[in-house]
């Protein structure tokens, strides 16, 4: 572990040389998994600059994505309007860092509060994405498969008391949709399974854990070792949704082997591309290295 650790240490001192994270452009999704990251390593070394830190994180989301209601997708001009799967992550990322600083816990309730009536349709679904001003579904966008079970996991997790009626109509969805739900790309599945490792008992949780890695070992390309983007693209390849899936297997106990071998292939590997640089991969590389908080209370 001590060895993880200073990799972990280590790139993130280069990335805030470099001024890709956290002293880069704000990114919702990349944040979320950031700041979970810097609990994890105040848990795991008891030094308060890493709380510091992520609070710092917040506070500067807080000022440049910050919204009435919400928070916009990233500060990049194209990175318009808000996606309810980022927002579910920056709850649960409030969540860990609000069971040390309860003023974050606080924060998360009224952010759902404010999200849920304009992305939830009653017994339908959730929209994947709507405006900025969350006063209508974004053009083009439908609902996501995913979200319900999203909202009502970060829901649960965070309080299931101030958030009772919310958790039970994600709950209706969830229940409705589970059966039939086939998830096909690896970011999508890895989600999924992490989801899964918070309530592994429930029988949607069952279902979708069994079925989920049916699919992710039929993606699983055994040389040189990574999960493909989607059953037929066998040489399509990203890394930061290769560590995602590093996290829901993680979660869920599973595969260890494959987990080691697709961060050891992802280390040297150079797409070539924006993605080489972008604070996604480095951030996610990181988590996937050290999943900390990400984990449950068992698998911990």
């Amino acid at each position: 572990m001590a060895a993880t650790i200073a990799k972990v240490l280590s790139k993130l001192d280069w990335m805030r040389e470099q001024r890709i994270w956290p002293n880069g452009l704000r990114y919702l999704w990349t944040d979320a998994f950031g700041v979970t990251l810097l609990v994890s390593l105040y848990h795991e070394l008891k030094q308060n600059k890493f709380l510091d830190e992520a609070q710092w994180v917040v506070a500067d989301v807080e000022r440049v994505l910050g919204r009435r209601r919400g928070y916009r997708i990233g500060q990049a001009a194209d990175r318009d309007g808000q996606y309810f799967h980022y927002l579910a992550m920056w709850i649960y990322a409030l969540t860990r860092l609000g069971k040390i600083v309860p003023e974050y816990r606080a924060k998360a309730i009224q952010l759902v509060k404010d999200i849920h009536p304009a992305f939830l349709v009653p017994g339908r679904g959730v929209y994947w994405k709507m405006l900025e001003d969350l006063s209508a579904p974004h053009p083009g966008f439908g609902l996501g498969s995913l979200d319900s079970f999203h909202g009502y996991v970060v829901y649960r997790l965070l309080d299931e008391d101030a958030l009772a009626g919310e958790i039970r109509e994600m709950k209706t969805i969830v229940e409705r949709s589970y059966e039939d739900l086939v998830i096909n790309q690896d970011l999508g599945l890895g989600m999924m399974l992490w989801m899964t490792s918070f309530f592994p008992e429930e029988r949607w949780a069952r279902l979708q854990r069994e079925r989920s890695l049916a699919i992710l070992d039929r993606m699983w390309i055994d040389r040189p070792g990574y999960f493909c983007r989607e059953l037929g693209a066998s040489s399509v390849k990203f890394a930061f949704t290769n560590f995602g899936v590093s996290v829901g297997l993680q979660a869920v106990e599973a595969w260890p082997e494959r987990v080691a071998r697709l961060n050891s292939f992802f280390e040297t590997y150079r797409s070539g591309d924006e993605y080489d640089t972008d604070a996604i991969t480095h951030v996610m590389a990181c988590v996937s290295s050290f999943a900390g908080e990400f984990l449950p209370p068992l698998a911990t």
